[in-house]
């Protein structure tokens, strides 16, 4: 039996806490909604959440026959435009049971729960003025970031500033109640190899565990040193994948 979830305790208790889905359910307002199915033979958790990181989201958790029960009625309820994603073996078997849905890419998520030690001098929050700063950085030196100011869900920047002049930041963005997430990560390339952007990120990164209990991120499995930037940091990491409904 499908059932609704209206809290975000009963999220968190559905599906063990999971990372993924605790984020995608964001606080259950602003159209968020999720779904819990319990049986003998499995249980599964899914979470929509519109707009999260630039995408109608639908976190998919638990046993396979189950979560694609699940996908199917949460895409009749929220619409099709919704992308369910999860970790990267469950996703191919809800593919296989779900036919509308297909295969689009396969990423990494990364969480921590842990403050992390290192070097994070200089780094402070970019209060004031600096929308039209951080921009031009990010047009030049990540110009595909989901994070950028102004976007819907995008709170506040973390920066450095190197001899005056802006070199790395980060962005707290799309953080959930029990989910801080890090986004918009760039650095000026020609500060680059310097670790900026690590004391950027371990700054950030224990300001959202503070706040929220642990921190997340996306990032493409192809980007080898981003990828090694947070293990570093103690994120672990999990291949996930995204799927849509074939148009």
């Amino acid at each position: 039996m499908i059932v609704e979830l209206t809290s975000l305790e009963q999220v968190a208790d559905a599906c063990g806490d999971d990372d993924l889905v605790v984020w995608a359910a964001q606080d259950l307002r602003g159209g968020a909604r999720a779904w819990a199915v319990r049986e003998s033979s499995g249980e599964a958790v899914v979470a929509a959440g519109p707009g999260v990181s630039l995408r109608d989201r639908l976190a998919v958790w638990g046993a396979p026959a189950q979560a694609a029960t699940l996908v199917r009625h949460a895409l009749a309820e929220v619409g099709p435009g919704f992308r369910p994603l999860g970790e990267a073996e469950l996703m191919r078997r809800v593919v296989a049971e779900v036919e509308p849905l297909r295969w689009v890419a396969g990423f990494s998520w990364m969480s921590l729960d842990h403050v992390p030690v290192g070097p994070a001098d200089g780094v402070s929050w970019l209060e004031g003025s600096f929308d039209e700063e951080i921009s031009k950085l990010l047009a030049v030196h990540a110009p595909d970031s989901y994070a950028a100011p102004g976007r819907p869900g995008v709170t506040r920047w973390a920066g450095l500033r190197v001899e005056g002049r802006l070199a790395a930041v980060a962005a707290d963005a799309w953080s959930a109640p029990s989910v801080g997430f890090l986004a918009g990560v760039a650095t000026d390339a020609a500060h680059r190899g310097r670790g900026l952007a690590g004391r950027v990120c371990r700054w950030l990164s224990g300001r959202l565990v503070a706040a929220h209990g642990r921190a997340a991120l996306m990032v493409d499995d192809h980007n080898a040193a981003a990828l090694a930037l947070y293990e570093r940091l103690g994120y672990r990491r999990l291949p996930v994948a995204a799927t849509e409904v074939a148009a």
